[in-house]
């Protein structure tokens, strides 16, 4: 640490060395981050085109059944089953 040098001119030397090399990690990954991500779409971290939609084929939240059509209840509770 900076607190065993009682030399002026070497703890100012240290402490521009420690500062210049925190700049130079810090253009570094900014540099990095800047890099990744370009030329694609980040709202969208998998494609899922051609992969259904993830939830075992069932509509979520509208209650409407696949088999009918009609609201108010699932396919597996369908009145007018075949």
């Amino acid at each position: 640490g900076f607190s065993e040098i009682r030399d002026f001119p070497t703890l100012t030397t240290k402490a521009r060395i420690c500062d210049e090399d925190g700049k130079a990690k810090s253009s570094y990954y900014k540099a990095l981050n800047d890099r990744k991500g370009k030329g694609q779409d980040r709202g969208r971290p998998y494609d899922n085109k051609g992969k259904g939609n993830g939830n075992g084929g069932r509509k979520q939240g509208n209650g409407q059944c696949y088999k009918c059509g009609a609201r108010g209840h699932m396919s597996y509770d369908c009145p007018h089953k075949d």
